[in-house]
């Protein structure tokens, strides 16, 4: 049916929604997230339509970032962070602009691993690192030990099962790890799990890593303080 135009009534331009003139693009975008606290609040941070990319919500940061702040007595300074499916880089960002000493993050994602990186420029943030790969070969080569790692891998794909049995090599002496599944996680007898909880279809979750392995006269893990792995960043 044709729209007959009334007295006063302007015509709508193509492709804008007749109620508000809005592109109609703009209402088919995903919901956009920012950096919820720290030095980064408010940046808006771009989400590339990729497979299984599910940014964490500003709510859920929020609540987690609160966990971690109980647990680790407001003290963010001397943390290292491993983001190991970083996606839209919500999580390691926020770590960052929370004033985290170091934070890397892995993504495989081609067009991901550019946002990240331009968003990384953008911030100055040079006290983050971004590595173009593979998750499972950093937890098998990684030297670096890491007080906080997150889990946020596609869903429907076994990746926890993949992931138990390297994750150690990165973790150091009571490590924190925090997940997001589509069901309640259930892991290994090394970690006990702190806190929980469920956000639409998603159920996150804050372990701590207890290591059973004494090593020789109480002497650190190798890699405890070796020195943060190169950044596969081109120069620019």
């Amino acid at each position: 049916m044709r729209h007959v135009l009334h007295r006063g009534e302007k015509r709508r331009p193509p492709g804008r929604c007749a109620r508000h003139h809005y592109p109609i693009k703009a209402l088919m975008r995903k919901h956009a997230v920012r950096i919820v606290g720290g030095d980064y609040r408010r940046t808006p941070i771009p989400v590339v339509d990729a497979p299984g990319l599910r940014p964490t919500p500003d709510r859920v940061r929020e609540t987690l970032f609160n966990w971690l702040r109980h647990f680790w007595d407001s003290r963010f300074d001397d943390k290292n962070v491993l983001d190991l499916f970083a996606g839209s880089g919500a999580l390691g960002f926020e770590a960052a602009s929370r004033g985290v000493a170091f934070v890397q993050m892995v993504e495989r994602h081609g067009p991901a691993v550019d946002n990240l990186r331009a968003l990384r420029s953008k911030l100055r943030a040079e006290h983050v690192r971004i590595h173009a790969g593979d998750a499972l070969h950093i937890l098998e080569r990684s030297q670096m030990r890491y007080d906080l790692v997150f889990l946020d891998p596609p869903f429907a794909r076994d990746w926890l099962d993949r992931i138990w049995p390297l994750l150690p090599n990165v973790l150091a002496a009571d490590a924190l790890v925090y997940i997001e599944s589509e069901s309640p996680v259930q892991p290994p007898e090394q970690y006990e799990i702190l806190r929980q909880d469920k956000a639409g279809h998603v159920h996150y979750h804050l372990l701590r890593f207890a290591a059973t392995q004494k090593t020789v006269n109480n002497a650190e893990p190798p890699g405890a303080y070796a020195t943060p792995p190169l950044d596969t960043t081109p120069p620019t």
